[in-house]
């Protein structure tokens, strides 16, 4: 995806559901960071001045200070607790909105501020549109280091071969912002994701599935700098895909 069809999707997003005075939760990844960027923009002309807001990862955080806002965590006086807006990215998105997150290996602190937020809005190029999920990208797992056989074991059992994530720029594991590593899970077939989301989340040592079945509410889809849609619950963002 283009930066520019980023940053239309991010300028769409923004003026449609961003407002001064809101508790705003800003999500990680390269289309979330173009969100970021433009209310750190429109802050600084005083129209969004207000905000409170809280990053889901230190690379949102550090995007914040680099746009000129300040995040704060979620137990910070001013938020109490609650977002009255997240918006995100998403690595997968299925014809019922479920996703699959965690390609920059933030979904632990993705899906806290996700159960902290009133609204949840999704911010993606169609590319991301998925008949089912795992079918593009792996599901990543968050898991603590000692729990990583016992985590390979229930994964082998649900029918998802996991392998552990593997750093670019160094030798080693990648480590999430929890020190806990990530294992990326391949289904040999399709799986229902609520009922592998909570069977994985009860394993000992499994502190995060990077699926997704928590209702979202706005649905921004980018075709091209042209075509960029908001989607509300029961409109099918997938239509064009099919």
């Amino acid at each position: 995806m283009s930066g520019s069809l980023k940053a239309e999707i991010a300028r769409v997003a923004v003026a449609s559901l961003v407002r001064d005075g809101q508790r705003l939760g800003l999500g990680s990844g390269s289309t979330a960071l173009e969100v970021i960027r433009r209310v750190g923009a429109e802050a600084a002309t005083g129209r969004l001045a207000g905000l409170a807001c809280v990053a889901t990862s230190r690379q949102a955080q550090i995007a914040c200070w680099e746009h000129g806002l300040s995040p704060v965590g979620l137990s910070d006086p001013s938020v109490r607790g609650e977002v009255d807006l997240l918006i995100d990215g998403a690595d997968e998105v299925d014809p019922r909105w479920r996703l699959t997150k965690g390609g920059g290996a933030a979904l632990l602190t993705e899906k806290i501020v996700a159960a902290a937020a009133a609204r949840y809005a999704v911010v993606v190029d169609a590319g991301k549109l998925v008949v089912r999920l795992g079918s593009r990208r792996p599901v990543p797992v968050e898991v603590v280091p000692a729990a990583l056989p016992v985590a390979q074991r229930a994964l082998a059992v649900l029918g998802l071969a996991g392998t552990v994530r593997e750093a670019v720029r160094k030798a080693g594991p990648v480590i999430t912002d929890h020190g806990n590593l990530i294992v990326d899970a391949r289904p040999s077939g399709p799986f229902d994701p609520q009922e592998v989301e909570a069977a994985l989340a009860a394993v000992p040592g499994v502190v995060c599935v990077g699926i997704f079945t928590r209702p979202v509410d706005d649905l921004f889809v980018g075709r091209d700098e042209t075509d960029v849609t908001r989607y509300r619950p029961g409109e099918d963002a997938h239509a064009e895909r099919r």
